[in-house]
């Protein structure tokens, strides 16, 4: 751990003592590979700080266990973070808003989640409606204006990924056409495909496409934006990933640890290089505490005032909230590419 994070965690930890911080996270079910690297964060960022305790409970990716798990949490803990997934921080919105609690949003990128509940729900990613920006705009100052082929999930996260992904391509004049997971993606001339799904929708689209007679010319997909995208796709080299954050992209962290610190701590733990995922709890975590630090107590009026004021950076990049809404107005999303040592960062052009 680099000594400048030492010395930070020493002085957070003199300023608000102990605090207790629960989370709901998906340990079992459809989004434990999600929920568990989110955890695994979570505990570098809490042994960083050295002063808060965490306690997880698995929400088994279900939103009636993840419910009943955030309604004992808001019993016994003073900050609370929610599920990973869209669909389930849907209902742990509500579930802040009923309690008059706030709930800091590190795993819900969906549009309508983040505006929900203004002065309940604190988001830390980018919006989903956002995603698509970086790679539309980068692969139309690359290679020009072409056909550009959006695959939906069957979710609203989906849906909102891709309404953004044809609103960005619009203003480029960018032509569009936008199918489901299952359709036919046969066709003639020159194309692009930009997919957004669930992980498993997302693989198997982009295994279909370049399958298919004729191929898109670049493919990007939300699920490329992890590192397990490269053990589900064979030779996944060329094809693009979005996702919240990358290692060498965060910048400076003004607060919480800082980007070699996490990525080390996490290395250290796991032999693995965290995914955005892990980095965005770790994120939500610092934010909160520091929130609580500026308001000096933790009632929801107090970090919601705290949250609306400020501007800052973690590990994770910029954050600054629509003080209206609390939806994330600074953070901007990171464009990958695979090559054969996995994916690396991309810089887009506009």
């Amino acid at each position: 751990m680099p000594d400048e994070d030492a010395a930070r965690s020493d002085e957070s930890s003199d300023d608000i003592g102990r605090l207790r911080m629960g989370a709901c996270l998906s340990l079992s079910g459809e989004y434990a590979r999600f929920g568990r690297q989110a955890r695994l964060g979570l505990d570098v960022w809490r042994e960083w700080h050295g002063a808060v305790e965490v306690i997880v409970e698995d929400d088994r990716s279900d939103p009636l266990v993840m419910e009943a798990a955030l309604r004992r949490l808001a019993g016994r803990c003073d900050v609370l973070l929610g599920p990973y997934s869209t669909r389930l921080m849907r209902r742990a919105g509500r579930v802040a808003a009923a309690l008059d609690r706030l709930v800091w949003n590190h795993g819900g990128s969906g549009d309508d989640v983040q505006a929900a509940h203004p002065g309940h729900v604190v988001s830390v990613p980018t919006p989903a409606s956002r995603y698509a920006e970086p790679f539309v705009r980068h692969i139309t100052a690359v290679a020009g204006v072409r056909l550009l082929v959006i695959v939906q999930g069957k979710g609203s996260f989906g849906r909102q990924v891709a309404e953004g992904a044809e609103g960005v391509a619009r203003s480029l004049g960018v032509p569009t056409v936008r199918l489901g997971p299952g359709d036919d993606l046969s066709g003639e001339g020159s194309w692009n495909l930009f997919c957004a799904g669930s992980f498993e929708e997302d693989v198997e689209v982009v295994r279909r496409s370049r399958a298919a007679p004729n191929p898109p010319e670049a493919t990007c997909a939300v699920a490329a934006g992890v590192r397990e995208f490269g053990q589900a796709v064979e030779h996944p080299a060329g094809i693009y990933g979005v996702g919240q954050w990358f290692p060498g992209r965060g910048g400076e962290a003004e607060i919480g640890i800082g980007e070699a610190g996490f990525v080390g701590a996490y290395r250290a733990r796991s032999g693995q290089i965290p995914d955005y995922l892990a980095a965005q709890a770790a994120a939500a975590a610092a934010i909160a505490v520091h929130c609580a630090e500026l308001a000096g107590g933790t009632e929801r009026s107090q970090l919601w005032s705290a949250a609306c004021s400020l501007e800052t950076t973690t590990l994770f990049g910029p954050f600054s909230i629509d003080a209206r809404s609390g939806v994330q107005v600074g953070h901007v999303g990171t464009l990958v590419r695979w090559d054969a040592d996995g994916p690396a960062a991309v810089q887009p052009r506009a």
